[in-house]
């Protein structure tokens, strides 16, 4: 049992460090001597754990896969209703985007043409789910007259994923204060006059993935 749990400590250690060389020098030069010193274990730990370099972008990507799975999952009974669940899902993702350097490289090595093998499409994924929930806002009538669905998914999709590229560099873009003044200025636009005074553009949950 102690091996296990140190052997899970050392993969988990991988994988971290994975990310954050992943992050920092990208795919391509990130190599896994770096990795291996970051996350202080030796090269021989490494092959022990993963067999190259795509093996490790692969557990970086699954891991982020599985928050991103949590943050953007099916409604619950009696939950927030579709456009307040997408409000809240924009802030988790964004918090943990800032926060969690392994979502951030999950992203980045599942960005379309750069795409490593096995790696995950989670802006795919993530754009899959926004367009889901919003025609399930549709057909409830709650989005307001005159807008569909795929106008709106096209809104919010290009505004969360830029609001992660511009912070890379700003990090105040991938706040809750930003996408408070995003949702502020859409609602009134996005929602229909029954539902969005019941709207809180500032979310209502705390991140789900933690």
């Amino acid at each position: 049992m102690v091996k296990q749990e140190r052997a899970a400590r050392t993969r988990q250690a991988l994988v971290r460090a994975a990310a954050e060389v992943f992050a920092q020098d990208g795919f391509v030069l990130a190599s896994l001597t770096s990795i291996s010193k970051k996350a202080g274990v030796s090269n021989g730990a490494l092959h022990f754990h993963f067999e190259n370099k795509q093996a490790l972008a692969r557990a970086v990507a699954d891991e982020a896969a599985a928050v991103v799975r949590t943050i953007a999952g099916p409604g619950r009974p009696g939950g927030p209703d579709p456009l307040q669940r997408i409000i809240d899902a924009t802030h988790a993702l964004m918090r943990r985007l800032d926060q969690d350097v392994v979502v951030r490289a999950g992203f980045e090595l599942g960005n379309g043409s750069r795409r490593r093998d096995g790696a995950v499409d989670l802006r795919g994924r993530w754009q899959a789910w926004v367009e889901e929930v919003l025609r399930e806002a549709e057909r409830e009538g709650v989005l307001a007259e005159g807008v569909s669905a795929a106008d709106a998914s096209v809104a919010v999709v290009a505004a969360t994923v830029g609001f992660k590229q511009l912070g890379a560099d700003d990090r105040t873009w991938m706040s809750a204060a930003t996408l408070v003044q995003f949702w502020d200025l859409l609602l009134p636009r996005l929602a229909s006059a029954d539902v969005l005074g019941g709207l809180v553009s500032g979310g209502t949950r705390t991140d789900p993935a933690e």
